[in-house]
């Protein structure tokens, strides 16, 4: 008998089993064996790549050197996990699920070797995939994606070997400006090409154009409205350029920054439920829809927006880590659930800060519900006081209520992490005349008097009560 057919003889002890070992997955793990022994609960996890526990986030901030070494992006390595009784087996790919059963099959990627493993309880974290666009040249060497830690370590090698320092980043979301930072930090010459009339989508456009014109600023060629379809190789088989319906862009190098959909293969041959945006369906406290025992989340999962009240697709270790916690509690008998988001999300390209949170114009016309907007310009500091930058904030209210429905923020240092006094209104669900009053900390070196999100609130209180956008 097999060592690993040893390990699935049955016993008294129930078995936790868990596909994926990044965020959600091993603090599900993490969180089980915390409350559970190795004596009344066995963990078995499956990784298929060659590290666990590691911030996919850092990964720009390492390829552009701010992040010396990828040591540094791992939280807790598979020896550490072992040490902690979980049965972690690294380069183990789960290719089925078997619902009736209660097993999964898993093959070791460097042997091949295949082997069912039973399970009493079952956490799905999957993960996401990169979008990786159907085209000629999309696999030549030289495009990349960036997606994990060894994504990561292959974009070094071939910024390190290539000669040329032109670089063509597809996409213009947070990965794809996170990476445009990267690159210029590295001393490429930098085009982004971006199919949305401005950068960052997940803004409106009219803040996206802000974004657009600080990317400029920066040195990078900003090309939108711009739909890649091919990318060009030249005699040796490498990226020589990326070709849009219009024009040619030289490249040395093309990073892929598209996005990601939910990597839901697995779980969809399986029969579990899957929601419009391809993501698994769960209920608050993270179980799968109509299945007892099995669990998902992070990026593999659809969670509910609190503002819109609709399931939507968010890719963010923030969210992972929490269902993981969620999750390893009820897997151990507990009792933790996951009520959902508000959309909040920061970023950066050099010194420009990006953030939202809540809904979008479009988002808000979506589901159905009548808004006004008001726009600030104000400054990170006392307008008197050293350095104080500026920043644009933007604020979507509902018409009649005044509930505070979204707000985005672009500015440089200060303006960032401003959109968590949002976060924390829409979470509450406040109204715009409500957080007016909010009790805000002042000092010249931190905000004005007032600060910009409170300035945006009252001039959004004043367009609910004249029933027009300002």
């Amino acid at each position: 008998m097999s060592m690993s057919a040893a390990r699935d003889v049955s016993g008294t002890r129930e078995r936790l089993v868990v596909i994926g070992g990044d965020a959600a997955g091993m603090s599900a793990a993490s969180q089980a064996r915390r409350l559970k022994s190795p004596e009344e609960l066995e963990i078995v996890a499956f990784e298929r790549g060659h590290f666990t526990s590691f911030s996919a986030c850092g990964i720009p901030y390492w390829v552009g050197g701010d992040v010396p070494d990828r040591d540094r992006l791992i939280a807790r390595t598979a020896e550490e996990h072992r040490a902690r009784d979980i049965d972690l087996r690294m380069r183990t790919e789960v290719i089925r699920i078997d619902v009736a059963g209660g097993r999964v099959r898993a093959r070791d990627i460097d042997s091949g070797a295949e082997y069912w493993t039973s399970y009493d309880k079952l956490v799905i974290a999957t993960g996401a995939r990169p979008i990786r666009p159907d085209m000629p040249g999309a696999d030549a060497p030289g495009v990349h994606g960036v997606q994990t830690l060894d994504d990561g370590q292959a974009l070094i090698d071939t910024l390190t070997r290539t000669r040329g320092r032109r670089a063509v980043v597809v996409g213009a979301g947070y990965i794809g400006v996170e990476m445009a930072e990267a690159l210029i930090n590295r001393g490429y010459e930098v085009t982004v090409v971006n199919r949305g009339s401005e950068p960052m989508s997940t803004l409106d456009a009219d803040m996206g154009r802000l974004v657009h014109e600080a990317m400029e600023g920066l040195g990078i060629t900003m090309v939108n409205d711009a739909e890649v379809t091919k990318i060009l190789t030249g005699d040796d088989g490498r990226v020589r350029a990326v070709a849009t319906q219009d024009a040619e862009y030289p490249a040395d190098v093309v990073v892929l920054g598209i996005g990601v959909r939910p990597e839901t293969t697995l779980a969809r041959q399986a029969g579990l439920p899957i929601g419009d945006h391809d993501g698994l369906l769960t209920d608050l406290a993270m179980r799968v829809r109509g299945h007892e025992n099995i669990w998902a989340g992070g990026d593999c999962v659809e969670v509910l927006d609190l503002v819109s009240g609709r399931e939507r697709h968010i890719a963010l270790g923030t969210h992972a880590n929490k269902h993981g916690q969620v999750i390893g509690t009820n897997a151990a008998g507990g009792y933790a659930t996951f009520p959902g988001v508000v959309g909040t999300a920061v970023s950066k390209v050099c010194d420009l800060e990006i953030a939202r949170t809540g809904l979008r114009e479009k988002d808000a016309r979506r589901a159905g519900l009548q808004y006004v907007t008001a726009t600030i310009e104000s400054t990170s500091r006392a307008g008197y006081y050293p350095d104080s930058a500026l920043m644009t904030v933007k604020m979507l209210a509902e018409r009649r209520t005044g509930r505070l429905l979204g707000v985005q923020i672009v500015g440089r240092e200060g303006a960032g992490k401003r959109v968590d006094i949002a976060a924390v209104a829409l979470t509450a669900g406040m109204t715009v005349e409500q957080m007016v009053s909010l009790d805000l900390g002042y000092a010249p070196p931190f905000s004005p008097v007032w600060d910009p999100v409170l300035v945006a609130a009252r001039k959004a209180a004043k367009a609910v009560h004249a029933g027009t956008s300002q």
